[in-house]
């Protein structure tokens, strides 16, 4: 199956579901290349992922985190230009 680059922005609004978040991103580590956490000062979190993996790898990882409570997630993917 084709890779994809991609991006994915998480909002955590609300720290009850912060070490599920964490155990589903591990569990997922093979394909994040990059990983960035930011706190706000309204006492949100942002953490930015950096992505390489098939749609379904990176679909699987984005659901569960969507599913999650107090957790917003959006993702952007691309063609991985090596697969062209």
């Amino acid at each position: 199956m084709e890779k994809r680059i991609g991006s994915a922005i998480i909002l955590i609004q609300t720290r009850e579901s912060v070490q599920e978040l964490n155990e589903i991103i591990s569990k997922h580590s093979s394909i994040i290349i990059g990983r960035q956490g930011l706190p706000r000062s309204n006492g949100e979190s942002i953490i930015s992922l950096v992505l390489e993996g098939t749609t379904d790898q990176i679909g699987s990882l984005t659901g569960q985190l969507g599913r999650l409570s107090g957790i917003q997630i959006k993702s952007v993917l691309l063609k991985n230009i090596h697969d062209e």
